[in-house]
């Protein structure tokens, strides 16, 4: 295994394998890690967003070929163990596990800590339930330590220009409705023309499979608006001449390029825009309850 001046890694790398970079490669490292440090709680980061970090506050290149740079670094400093595999997540994996036990012992403990872990569905009362509809898919766990605390459901959208995904939406739509769908992703032609695609299609079969579900099904684009490009300073790109989509988007921006602790704001700001609070804490009382109940019909 070799790598070359720059860092780079030799495509033959495999598993755990020393490194000593550059001096300037080190530079870059420092920066990453007291990136990975300042928003340690809102682990896993995605790349995109580690390097908006050092595009906006540190005076990273942004160019695609420095973030191609960067994403070598990266893959190389996690097989040195340099940054915590935990840190970073990349998309790509799926897992569908049997449901499965070693023996009466095993399912017994499995039933005693499924009732220490009971949750109730705190939102069947809410005026509104709600969704978040993530686009990038390696967000997703920014997004559900945010939503899943206040009961909400996380959805990666990164598909929905598939017909399936679509039809989807609309089973969830009945399964919640009143429902709001609270969106984020690019700013970008195709990130906006795909939200408001979506949000046609769903109406559009709801008017004929569920009419009277339609009224109680709302989306909302939480992220990213032009308006937060501006206020939060976000790095900018031309659209490209090439895509005909004429929604009046001309500069793009990843909703990436947000800051974590950012997005997290803006997500639970939209959330509890349709969460009745002391409703929600009775909820919360009666899910205690209950627990309690279960833990000790199992004998916990």
């Amino acid at each position: 295994m070799s790598t070359r001046g720059n860092g780079y890694t030799h495509p033959r790398a495999k598993g755990y394998c020393d490194w000593r970079p550059h001096m300037k490669t080190r530079e870059v490292l420092s920066t990453v890690e007291a990136v990975l440090a300042e928003y340690r709680e809102h682990w896993p980061l995605t790349l995109r967003q580690v390097f908006y970090r050092l595009v906006g506050n540190h005076g990273y290149e942004k160019t695609e070929a420095a973030y191609k740079r960067l994403q070598e670094y990266l893959v190389r400093a996690r097989r040195a163990r340099m940054i915590p595999w935990e840190a970073l997540r990349d998309d790509g994996r799926t897992d569908r596990r049997p449901n499965r036990f070693t023996g009466k012992a095993a399912f017994r403990e499995a039933v005693r800590d499924a009732a220490a872990s009971y949750r109730r569905d705190k939102r069947q009362d809410q005026p509104w339930r709600a969704a978040v509809l993530v686009e990038a898919a390696s967000m997703v766990p920014q997004a559900v330590r945010v939503a899943h605390p206040l009961d909400v459901p996380v959805f990666s959208s990164g598909g929905f220009d598939s017909l399936t995904v679509k039809h989807d939406l609309v089973d969830l739509a009945v399964d919640l409705a009143p429902v709001v769908f609270l969106h984020v992703g690019d700013l970008d032609p195709s990130g906006v023309c795909i939200f408001d695609a979506v949000r046609a299609d769903v109406e559009a079969f709801l008017a004929v499979d569920a009419p009277s579900v339609r009224a109680g099904v709302r989306f909302h684009r939480v992220a990213l608006t032009p308006e937060q490009v501006d206020a939060y300073n976000l790095p900018t790109a031309p659209a490209k001449e090439t895509d005909a989509r004429n929604n009046g988007v001309r500069e793009t921006c990843q909703a990436e390029a947000l800051p974590p602790d950012v997005l997290a704001a803006l997500v639970r700001e939209a959330i509890l825009d349709y969460t009745d609070m002391p409703l929600f804490a009775a909820a919360e009382r009666v899910e205690a309850q209950e627990r309690a109940e279960l833990v000790q019909a199992v004998g916990g």
